[in-house]
């Protein structure tokens, strides 16, 4: 699969069945997002890679409501950095950039594999730190969700999220976000 077709297919789906997470997977995702561009390399990403079904349902405690559907999740990444990491440049972090970045990564590799990688922003990062052991320098930015996508729509979801799994929701048009020469 090249790069446009994964990006094409990349769906942030919320009915998930099993998949088989192994070392190989892991190594295999944090690989490509190792290869994600940062300011000067300074490569600022973290991630936890969980999967033990013990430590997921412990993390249930860190989602906020309506993200029960991640309960069928077969693993969950924390992606995290702190400023000091990367390149700050007056006011500018760069941290969290590099690590969306390293995450897109992720993300269109998982996608090239067949799963489901689902960023969400709907967690409690005090939590999420203290289940996982994170120090608290650390910004935890993002949660990616991972398994296979359900043809089932599941029964977790509200009516909005469910309509979501149906088709892909509207995407802006190019004018709304797309400048030339000036704003």
């Amino acid at each position: 699969m090249d790069v446009t077709k994964a990006i094409d297919i990349r769906r942030a789906f919320r009915s998930l069945e099993p998949a088989e997470i192994t070392e190989d997977l892991i190594k295999d995702l944090a690989c490509h997002a190792q290869l994600s561009p940062s300011c000067i390399n300074n490569q600022p990403w973290r991630f936890v890679f969980v999967y033990d079904p013990e430590k997921l349902k412990e993390m249930h405690a860190a989602l906020s409501p309506g993200n029960e559907w991640i309960q069928a999740a077969s693993m969950i990444i924390a992606v995290f950095s702190k400023k000091e990491d990367d390149c700050v440049i007056k006011d500018r972090e760069y941290h969290q950039f590099d690590c969306g970045q390293a995450t897109a990564f992720l993300v269109l590799r998982a996608t090239e594999l067949g799963l489901v990688a689902h960023p969400i922003a709907g967690f409690s990062p005090k939590k999420t730190k203290e289940i996982l052991g994170i120090p608290e320098e650390y910004q935890v930015i993002t949660l990616i969700i991972v398994g296979k996508h359900s043809a089932t729509v599941s029964p977790l979801l509200s009516s909005k999220q469910a309509e979501w799994e149906k088709t892909r929701p509207e995407r802006f048009p190019l004018e709304k976000f797309v400048h030339r020469n000036t704003y």
